[in-house]
């Protein structure tokens, strides 16, 4: 999915072109031109590059006609990443993405830096339905129509370029039944393999939902699936024909040599495998002086307590599969209420609630797929409620 920068040139020089070339308007309403056998359109997918927001690939509409020379990109992934509070607006759910158009030879050029492939898929369309696309893509580009809610699993770059292929088609397309069945969470795996904290990060902010299986469809934001399944699909037209949805299949830009950015040396996993380790060798030392730190207590609530507001955030969130989240049960600000009586040594109900809220969490992982190492961070939880559940006791013992 390109950046804003690439685009918003793009499409100021795509725009002057298109003026010049065509000698009229640019995308105004009810503009036509003659289709004829020198028109081709497409759909573009292209792999993904070492960028973090590419990392399942992108879709985008090539139109080409031969006779007045026009050749451009139509893509639906186009986002400002400067635009203030973007951070706060995407964890809402609240980002806007646009449609952009651009030369397609700067599109291309842009793939073949990154050493991304670019495939092609020449769509079986008639003159009229090439016609009827291109003018919806025209309409989609004014500055009223071009703007729309983003959603990565629901409406995407990709489900958009599906969606007005489909509805400029004068009949219905048909998809190959793929049999496969699969959640959100294994698809986004699939393509995080050699980036664990994008993992990590994705399965954190993704809930129960994010674990129920797909259907086709639903697989389609995926811009290599929908390629696949555009491959075998059918146009069935209103006259009870069918014809083959691709005509032929192109590589355009041929994949080249990729930087492959290294994440953080050490894993989720690893990580929390080793607070796992301090924890236990820290409750080792309390029990043997009979008495808790409350430094290292204040430190895990801080980190606890923090990560929890952003996890609380995204319970507001408008992204469907962020509010049933069961790892809210452990990453909430309630620890940060219960830092003052810690350090006044008060005592405390939060270890009740945090040893009951971890059991809880255990229990719901046959439930929902945690990201990794959160079971550990239950598992050093309840070891902190033990312990302190112990001093308690001995305390009350010696009394």
């Amino acid at each position: 999915m390109k950046h804003i920068e690439v685009y918003l040139k793009g499409i100021i020089v795509g725009i002057i072109i298109w003026a010049t070339a065509s000698g009229s308007k640019v995308f105004a309403q009810g503009e036509t031109f003659k289709a004829e056998d020198a028109v081709t359109v497409s759909l573009l997918t292209c792999a993904p590059h070492q960028e973090i927001y590419s990392l399942y690939g992108h879709t985008a509409i090539r139109y080409k006609n031969i006779k007045t020379g026009e050749d451009w990109a139509f893509n639906y992934g186009v986002f400002n990443f400067n635009k203030p509070f973007f951070i706060i607006r995407f964890t809402l759910g609240k980002t806007d993405y646009e449609l952009g158009v651009v030369p397609f030879s700067i599109f291309k050029k842009e793939y073949r830096k990154y050493g991304s492939q670019v495939i092609e898929q020449v769509l079986n369309l008639t003159a009229e339905e090439k016609e009827f696309l291109y003018n919806a893509l025209k309409h989609n580009c004014l500055p009223e129509n071009r703007t729309y809610r983003y959603n990565f699993l629901y409406d995407n770059c990709t489900t958009r370029a599906r969606d007005i292929i489909e509805k400029c088609v004068n009949g219905r397309i048909i998809y190959a039944d793929n049999s496969y069945l699969t959640t959100y969470r294994d698809i986004i795996h699939s393509f995080t393999k050699r980036h664990p904290w994008a993992a990590f990060g994705n399965d954190l902010c993704l809930g129960m939902k994010a674990d129920n299986k797909t259907t086709q469809r639903e697989q389609q934001f995926i811009p290599e699936f929908l390629m696949h399944d555009f491959d075998r699909a059918q146009i069935y037209t209103t006259e009870g024909a069918y014809r083959p949805l691709v005509k032929e299949r192109n590589i355009v830009v041929m994949p080249g040599v990729q930087t492959i950015n290294r994440d953080f040396p050490l894993t989720p996993l690893q990580i929390a495998t080793a607070m796992l380790a301090i924890t236990f060798s820290v409750t080792l030392m309390e029990y043997r002086r009979k008495r808790t730190f409350k430094i290292f207590d204040i430190t895990l609530m801080m980190l606890q307590g923090l990560a929890g507001i952003v996890m609380a955030l995204l319970f507001f969130s408008e992204h469907p599969t962020t509010s049933a989240n069961l790892q809210l049960l452990l990453l909430n600000p309630m620890p940060l209420f219960f830092i003052p009586s810690v350090i006044k040594g008060e005592k405390n109900t939060y270890w009740t609630i945090t040893i009951v809220l971890a059991t809880i969490f255990l229990i719901g992982a046959t439930f929902q797929d945690y990201a990794e190492g959160m079971e550990l961070l239950a598992i050093i939880l309840m070891t902190r409620c033990i312990i302190h559940r112990y001093m308690t006791y001995e305390t009350k013992k010696k009394k």
